[in-house]
C-alpha cells in the first residue's frame, strides 16, 4: 500500500471513529433533539399564526356585518327624514292654503261690508239731497203760492171750527 492509500484508510477510520464518538456521546440525540424542538416550534407558531388570521377573519367579518348594519341604519334615518321633510312640506302647503283661504275669505267680508257700507252711504246721502231737493222746491213753491195757501188753511181751520 503506498502511503496516499494508507492515509486515506487512516482518515476514514478516523472518520468512523469521530463518527462513533459523536454518536456515543449523543451528538445525533441532541441534533435531533433540538430540530425537534425547532420544527416544534415552528409548528407552534404556524398554529398561532392560523389561529390569528381566523380571529383576524373573524374580526372583520365583524366589522363588515357593523359597517353593513351602520349604512342600512345611516340610510334609514335619510328615508325617514326624506319622508319626514314632505310631510312637513304637506302640511306647511295646507297650512298656506288654509291660511290663504281664510285670509281671503276675510278680505271678501271686508269688501262685502264696505260694499254694503258704500250703498247705505249713497242711500243716505241720496235721501239727504232728495230732502234737501224737496226743502227747496217747497220753499220755491211756498214763497209763489205762500200768502193763497195760508189764506186757504185759515179758511179750512175756521170752516172746521164753526
Amino acid at each position: 500500500m503506498d502511503a496516499t492509500s494508507l492515509a486515506t484508510v487512516w482518515a476514514t477510520i478516523g472518520l468512523i471513529t469521530f463518527l462513533g464518538i459523536l454518536v456515543y456521546v449523543g451528538v445525533p440525540k441532541t441534533v435531533l433533539g433540538m430540530l425537534d424542538a425547532k420544527s416544534k416550534k415552528i409548528a407552534d407558531d404556524l398554529d398561532e399564526a392560523k389561529r390569528l388570521r381566523e380571529e383576524a377573519q373573524s374580526l372583520l367579518a365583524e366589522y363588515e356585518r357593523k359597517r353593513k348594519a351602520a349604512e342600512d341604519e345611516a340610510q334609514e334615518i335619510i328615508e325617514a327624514a326624506k319622508t319626514q321633510a314632505e310631510r312637513f312640506t304637506q302640511e306647511a302647503q295646507a297650512s298656506l292654503e288654509d291660511l290663504i283661504t281664510r285670509r281671503t275669505k276675510a278680505v271678501e267680508e271686508k269688501i262685502a261690508q264696505a260694499e254694503s257700507q258704500a250703498i247705505a252711504d249713497v242711500r243716505a246721502r241720496s235721501a239727504d239731497i232728495a230732502v234737501e231737493a224737496a226743502r227747496h222746491v217747497l220753499v220755491d213753491k211756498m214763497g209763489e203760492k205762500g200768502d193763497d195757501l195760508i189764506s186757504q188753511a185759515i179758511k179750512d181751520v175756521s170752516a172746521s171750527l164753526n
